[in-house]
């Protein structure tokens, strides 16, 4: 009879002991994001959701260009670089299955120059860099009209903009479209440069002293998670999107960017 109950013990000890095991398995979550501030932010939110079973596996991104296809595809959890406008672009184009999972934060996109303190100081036949992805040259576009440089055409498309689409130059200007990725590491051949406030702060130029027209902080283009439609509803997905739009986040965005990135709503 002690010789089963020793048995029967050990038995308990050992299911136990593999029910501990399989409680402490972690869920893995792999995500790209750009690196300033998309990764800064994750980093500092990965503590907090290892807390809660989900290991957070970070890709730093300089390209974005395949992004998109690896998280439709399964081979990425969700992505963080992007806002809707895009995203809805990217869908259009390359027939992509990506929802948004959540708003985090908004990087205004600006006017900024390392040669001229103001919108005013630039001269005539200024050669001003701009982005040339879809959405986000229709955003630049846009801010040139606001500063007061150009009036664009009412019949322009947001997700096909191009320097076409200008109707008129109130102030001669030359506009040079770019990659992205091309903006801030050739912006010397530039007179003034068009981009969002995160690629100024990756590149390590100081915000206040290059910008000279700038979006508010109304908007409406905030940096989102974007994850396969199947997987909206993950529970690991939804605690990462609530983590990202903790009191937390929101103190450490608005200590640490000053302005420069802005907590969504």
């Amino acid at each position: 009879m002690k010789r089963w109950t020793v048995i029967f013990i050990l038995f308990l000890i050992k299911w136990s002991s593999l029910g501990y095991a399989l409680s402490e398995e972690k869920t893995v979550l792999k995500i790209a994001a750009d690196v300033v501030p998309h990764a800064e932010i994750l980093e500092l939110i990965k503590p907090d959701l290892a807390k809660q079973g989900i290991n957070l596996k970070i890709y730093t991104m300089t390209d974005t260009t395949l992004a998109n296809a690896q998280v439709s595809d399964g081979e990425l959890d969700a992505n963080y670089f992007q806002h809707h406008e895009y995203l809805k672009a990217q869908i259009k184009d390359r027939h992509l299955d990506l929802v948004s999972a959540g708003n985090i934060h908004v990087e205004p996109m600006g006017i900024y120059s390392d040669k001229y303190k103001s919108i005013k100081d630039l001269p005539n036949n200024s050669k001003i860099g701009i982005v040339n992805d879809s959405t986000n040259e229709y955003r630049a576009l846009v801010l040139l009209e606001k500063a007061g440089f150009i009036k664009l055409k009412n019949t322009i498309n947001p997700y096909m903009a191009t320097t076409r689409d200008i109707e008129t130059y109130i102030k001669p200007i030359k506009i040079v479209e770019l990659d992205p990725s091309l903006v801030t590491r050739i912006r010397n051949q530039f007179d003034a440069y068009i981009t969002w406030s995160s690629k100024i702060l990756e590149a390590g130029i100081d915000l206040d002293k290059v910008r000279i027209f700038s979006e508010g902080g109304d908007s409406p283009y905030a940096n989102i998670i974007v994850v396969n439609s199947k997987r909206v509803n993950n529970p690991a997905i939804k605690t990462l999107v609530r983590a990202l739009k903790s009191e937390k986040v929101k103190k450490f965005i608005s200590e640490r960017y000053k302005g420069a990135v802005i907590a969504s709503n």
